[in-house]
């Protein structure tokens, strides 16, 4: 089963998409903070990553920054997801580290095409 760290604050949205996760045989790791992202990347190992990166006490950014720096994490890809669609934050999350990007409210088929680039498609 192919392993998803879904880094979001907001209860609402993390409910939300780990349930849509799982019902697509996703195993779904949650992490509320950015701290407890750079944690759980490393103890979970997951396939993906799914960073919100408006986050207490670490940003997503540097979360990002942080998981793509260590070598255990630094193939992981990350998605960057955001509610603020300006030009310049994709350059961000870029830079940070992100692999891709994506804005919210998440359009869920969107984004599991986007996962499903970067995990290949689900075996028959």
């Amino acid at each position: 089963m192919r392993k998803i760290l879904l880094v979001e604050d907001n209860e609402m949205n993390r409910d939300m998409l780990s349930r849509r996760l799982a019902k697509r045989d996703f195993e779904v790791v949650l992490a509320v903070t950015g701290r407890e992202a750079i944690e759980k990347a490393a103890s979970a190992l997951p396939d993906l990553i799914l960073m919100d990166l408006s986050l207490p006490d670490v940003d997503g950014w540097e979360a990002t920054r942080k998981i793509k720096s260590q070598a255990a994490t630094a193939a992981i890809p990350v998605i960057a997801l955001t509610a603020h669609a300006m030009a310049d934050d994709r350059e961000k999350a870029m830079e940070a580290g992100a692999d891709d990007y994506d804005t919210k409210p998440v359009e869920f088929v969107r984004l599991l095409q986007k996962i499903e680039s970067f995990l290949g498609s689900k075996p028959a």
